[in-house]
C-alpha cells in the first residue's frame, strides 16, 4: 500500500521507513486509521505511606512508587496508611463501573485493631453503622482471632471501616485490602506490582456486565 501511494501521514504520501506515532493522522485510501491504545490492568500491592494520587506534587504519590511507564490511574483509592491491592488501569470505563456505587462491588480488607473483639460488636457492624452522615450498607465480617478480622464492603465511604471502628471505640492498627471483586491480592509482594492476567481480566469484566 506504501508503494502504491495510498498511505499518508500527516497529509503527506508516506515512504518506507517513515516513523509515526498515536498523535500522527494516518489515512489509508482517503480513510482515518484510528490508533486502539492497549488496554492496561494492573494490581499493586500499596505500601503505608504511598499516596493513591495521579498529582506528582505529592512526593508519596502512587505514580513515581509504580514507576510504570505509560499513564495509568489508580482505580478508586487506600488511604495512606493502608496497604495492599488497588488496581490501576488506562481504561476510563473499567474504573467508572468498578467505582459506581450502586453497583455494590465487594472489597475484603484485613484488619487488626487496638483490643480484642466481642461478636456483638461484630453483629452489630454487619447491620450498619451510622458515620458521615449516613448508615453504612450491612457488610459480612468474618473473626480470625482476638483482635484480627476479615470485612467486606460493597461501598466505599471515605476512611469507612477505621470510622466504623471508632463507632465502638476501636482503633484500627493494620489495615490491609486482599480482594477486589474477583481479583486477588495473594502473595504478591509488598510494593510491587502484575499485570492481570487475561481470565482475570475476562472474569472481571464479566462481573462488571451482570
Amino acid at each position: 500500500m506504501i508503494d502504491k501511494n495510498r498511505v499518508t501521514v500527516n497529509g503527506k504520501i508516506a515512504h518506507k521507513g517513515d516513523s509515526i506515532s498515536p498523535d500522527d493522522s494516518i489515512f489509508v485510501d482517503g480513510k482515518k486509521i484510528d490508533f486502539e491504545e492497549e488496554e492496561i490492568i494492573i494490581a499493586y500491592n500499596k505500601p503505608s505511606g504511598v499516596v493513591c494520587t495521579t498529582s506528582r506534587r505529592e512526593k508519596n504519590n502512587i505514580i513515581d512508587a509504580i514507576q510504570f511507564g505509560k499513564r495509568i490511574y489508580p482505580v478508586g483509592r487506600l488511604d495512606k496508611e493502608s496497604t495492599g491491592l488497588i488496581l490501576l488501569t488506562n481504561n476510563g470505563q473499567l474504573m467508572d463501573d468498578i467505582l459506581r456505587g450502586r453497583n455494590c462491588h465487594e472489597k475484603e480488607y484485613e484488619v487488626t485493631v487496638n483490643r480484642p473483639v466481642k461478636k456483638e460488636i461484630f453483629d452489630a457492624m454487619e447491620q450498619g453503622v451510622p458515620i458521615l452522615n449516613t448508615i453504612t450498607r450491612p457488610c459480612k465480617i468474618t473473626h480470625r482471632s482476638g483482635k484480627k478480622f476479615n470485612i467486606i464492603l460493597t461501598q466505599g465511604l471515605n476512611r469507612q471501616i477505621r470510622r466504623m471502628c471508632e463507632y465502638f471505640d476501636f482503633h484500627v492498627r493494620t489495615l490491609k485490602r486482599i480482594r477486589i471483586m474477583s481479583i486477588e491480592l495473594g502473595d504478591l509482594k509488598e510494593g510491587t506490582w502484575r499485570a492481570l492476567s487475561q481470565d482475570e481480566v475476562i472474569r472481571l469484566k464479566e462481573e462488571l456486565n451482570k
